[in-house]
């Protein structure tokens, strides 16, 4: 959460788990208190680095990904050097806030130029067809990167782009057919920077009481109640 000169840094994923339960938030960034986790499964992010590289590969020749062309508007920011600093959340798009010197950052998976506009484009891996609205999972971190662009004097246009791959079959020799299906989700910058700055006054205040909707705090209430935690 901080950096070298303890300034608070955030990212997408961590305003996602503030707007899930402040109170969740606090204590692990704050307290170094994290909520229980299981293995976190690595095919995701397995899928994603195999994606990057084969994106590229149609950027270098001015080209989209065939299973995409035709469903989104523009063309793959041109430039390698650029977007591979982009993906990397070390030298990523961030925004230092005047008021509190707090930190966003964020790391996009790639970005489509289209009359001088940028917008972000993100993979989802999925085990199932997205359902109806299911787009607003993502919101935050599609809004957080609408607005870190816009921080950084790169101009766009309110939206953005999720791209689910969905697996359907398999065949000899391991190969796996996805259904990838391209899906543009209106954006909210004014938004993300609510969201975050909330998230920092947050962090600086007293810790929340306990998140009634979360499984987490709900747990933590019961034996709270009974005088077997604080």
């Amino acid at each position: 959460m901080t950096n070298k000169n303890n300034k608070i840094r955030l990212s997408p994923s961590a305003l996602n788990l503030y707007l899930e339960c402040p109170r969740c938030f606090y204590l692990h960034y704050q307290e170094k208190i994290s909520r229980p986790s299981g293995p976190f499964p690595s095919l995701p992010s397995g899928i994603d680095n195999v994606l990057k590289p084969y994106f590229d590969k149609y950027r270098l020749q001015g080209k989209l990904p065939p299973e995409i062309a035709g469903q989104v508007v523009g063309t793959l920011l041109p430039d390698v050097e650029v977007m591979n600093k982009w993906r990397n959340w070390r030298t990523g798009l961030n925004y230092t806030d005047p008021e509190s010197g707090a930190i966003l950052y964020g790391a996009l998976d790639d970005c489509l130029v289209n009359d001088g506009e940028y917008i972000p484009l993100d993979y989802k891996t999925r085990g199932y067809d997205p359902k109806e609205g299911g787009e607003s999972f993502y919101q935050n971190q599609l809004n957080c990167y609408c607005f870190l662009l816009e921080a950084n004097d790169f101009k766009q246009p309110n939206y953005a782009y999720l791209v689910y791959y969905v697996p359907k079959e398999a065949s000899e020799n391991g190969i796996f057919r996805f259904e990838i299906t391209p899906k543009k989700v209106a954006t909210d910058s004014e938004e993300a920077l609510n969201v975050f700055r909330q998230a920092v006054a947050t962090l600086k205040g007293p810790r929340p009481d306990f998140h009634k909707a979360c499984g987490y705090c709900s747990w933590l209430l019961t034996f709270s109640e009974a005088g077997l935690i604080d």
